[in-house]
C-alpha cells in the first residue's frame, strides 16, 4: 500500500533545490559568455542574468512559504532555509558581478575575470550534481572534495590578480573597478564551496 496521500511529498524540497542548481548553472554560464566577449557589450548580459536572478529568488519564497504549511521535511527546517538562501545567495553574487561591470563602464574583460568564471561555472556543475544526489548521498564525497579543491583554485587566482593590479604604476580607478569586480568573484566561489559545507553538515546530521 501507499502512503496516505495526505502526507506532503517530502520529495518535492529536492526538486527545488535541483532547480535552483539550474539557475546558478545557467547564471554562470552566462557569467562566463559575458566576459569573454572582446566588445564590451556587456549590458544585455548582465540583463539576461537579473532575469535568472529573479527567478531564482521567486522560488526561494516559494520554498520558504512550503516551510510555513508542510508537516514533514526530509531534513531539518532550519537546514532547509539555510541551503535554499545559500543557493540563491550565489545567484546574487553573479548578478552582482555582471551588475559591476556595466556600472563601471568596463569595456574589456581580463584573462584572471575569465579564469574565475571558469571556475564558477565548473563549481556550478558540480552543485547541480551533489544536490541531484541529494536524496540518496552514496558516492557524493568525491563531488565535495572537489568544491573545496576548485575554492582553492579560486583562492590562487584571486592572489594573482590583486597582485597584477598594484604592480607598477596603475591607474587608481582601474584599480579601484577590478579590485571590487575581483572580490565579488571571489565572493560569488567562496558561497559555492559554502553551499558544499552546509550539504556536507546536513548528509552528516542524517546519517
Amino acid at each position: 500500500m501507499g502512503r496516505f496521500s495526505l502526507i506532503p511529498k517530502e520529495e518535492q524540497y529536492f526538486s527545488f533545490f535541483r532547480q535552483m542548481t539550474s539557475y546558478i548553472f545557467d547564471a554562470a554560464r552566462a557569467l562566463n559568455e559575458m566576459l569573454a566577449t572582446a566588445d564590451g557589450q556587456f549590458a544585455q548580459a548582465a540583463a539576461n542574468i537579473k532575469a535568472i536572478e529573479h527567478s531564482c529568488d521567486e522560488l526561494t519564497h516559494s520554498i520558504s512559504t512550503k516551510l510555513n504549511t508542510s508537516f514533514i521535511t526530509p531534513f531539518d527546517r532550519e537546514d532547509i532555509y539555510l541551503l535554499s538562501g545559500a543557493l540563491d545567495d550565489i545567484v546574487d553574487l553573479i548578478d552582482d558581478v555582471s551588475r559591476a561591470m556595466v556600472m563601471y563602464n568596463v569595456q574589456s574583460s581580463t584573462d584572471y575575470a575569465r579564469q574565475f568564471a571558469d571556475v564558477i561555472q565548473r563549481m556550478a556543475v558540480q552543485l547541480h550534481e551533489i544536490v541531484s544526489s541529494l536524496e540518496r548521498p552514496a558516492g557524493i564525497a568525491p563531488r565535495l572534495v572537489e568544491m573545496h579543491r576548485l575554492e582553492n583554485e579560486g583562492d590562487d587566482i584571486y592572489h594573482k590578480a590583486i597582485a597584477e593590479l598594484f604592480q607598477g604604476m596603475p591607474d587608481p580607478l582601474v584599480v579601484i573597478k577590478w579590485k571590487d569586480i575581483y572580490e565579488k568573484l571571489e565572493s560569488t566561489i567562496d558561497r559555492c564551496e559554502n553551499v558544499a559545507n552546509i550539504i556536507e553538515s546536513v548528509i552528516i546530521k542524517n546519517a
